[in-house]
């Protein structure tokens, strides 16, 4: 089978081949960057074209590649989220058409579907607003993604995954374990809040199995462990990952409180530390999708 993916060099992606690496299988690399293994089409989404030759003989496309997590203020760079997270994305899907693929699977995210309310897990059922520029355009891309799909024959499928982690992890999770590392990341105070994970290998298992089932086409998939986590377990998961001793102290919530007093700017960092986001994953469990690793594993396993 040729399965061509985009966003192979990242931390979910670099996964995702693994998983995908097999003598049965011909793997093709979408990217801005060479893979060090298997054949890659350079291609610059900010800028470039895609070339549609790329597609010939395709049977599976994995889309992970997007736009997120700039450091410039958003409505800055609006035009670039749009352009590489709704733009790509449709005319990968309308490239991978023509050249009758079989399957294509989005990887989008909970933001598309808004932070849950209070105490609620979230659902695909639920209608919150988009969490941001980045939320609204993976929404954006989803709506017509699946509309492209009722139009087709393609099998069209969308994975929403929650926090991911695992090894060599990114982004704000990555930062964390390196302040526990480092000794300057303090320890979080137990609120009892709660937040959804996966590990990462568990969330490209759920990828897969959405791109050969035929129930998931033209669905929607949120991807958790099915287990939320309170900041202080993940904090106390990652003393255990690195080999350090768990504080039997933690920082007052009260100082966390009177620091979102300080400004809109603070408090959107505290409640992204503190706060609840909590997603159900029982649709996709009802495809048969059951996690094999949880935060508890990491002690033996490595963040």
């Amino acid at each position: 089978m040729k399965i061509l993916v985009t966003g192979g060099t990242g931390f979910v992606g670099c996964r995702l081949l693994n998983l995908l690496d097999a003598p049965e299988n011909k793997i093709y690399i979408l990217s801005r960057k060479i893979h060090p293994k298997f054949k890659t089409i350079v291609c610059n989404f900010e800028q470039d074209e895609i070339p549609l030759s790329i597609f010939n003989s395709v049977d599976t496309v994995f889309h992970l590649a997007g736009f997120a997590h700039d450091m410039r203020h958003e409505n800055k760079i609006q035009s670039l989220y749009q352009k590489v997270n709704v733009g790509v994305t449709i005319r990968l899907a309308e490239l991978a058409i023509k050249s009758n693929v079989r399957r294509f699977v989005f990887i989008s995210s909970v933001k598309a579907g808004g932070l849950p309310f209070f105490r609620e897990c979230a659902s695909e059922e639920s209608k919150n607003k988009p969490d941001g520029i980045y939320g609204k355009t993976k929404r954006e891309a989803e709506l017509k993604l699946l509309e492209i799909g009722r139009k087709s024959d393609m099998h069209v499928s969308i994975v929403r995954p929650s926090l991911v982690y695992g090894p060599n992890v990114k982004g704000n999770l990555g930062s964390m374990l390196s302040g526990i590392e480092k000794g300057w990341f303090p320890p979080l105070p137990e609120t009892e809040n709660r937040r959804s994970m996966i590990h990462v290998d568990d969330l490209v298992r759920a990828i897969l199995l959405v791109s050969e089932d035929e129930r998931a086409n033209g669905e929607i998939f949120i991807a958790t462990d099915g287990t939320p986590h309170s900041s202080r377990e993940i904090y106390d998961a990652m003393c255990i990952a690195l080999g350090k001793s768990i504080p039997k102290w933690s920082v007052p919530k009260l100082l966390f409180d009177m620091a979102s007093l300080i400004g809109p700017h603070i408090k959107y960092k505290v409640d992204k530390l503190l706060g609840d986001e909590c997603y159900s994953s029982e649709k996709l469990e009802k495809l048969g999708f059951k996690v094999q690793k949880t935060l508890k594993d990491m002690n033996e396993t490595g963040f």
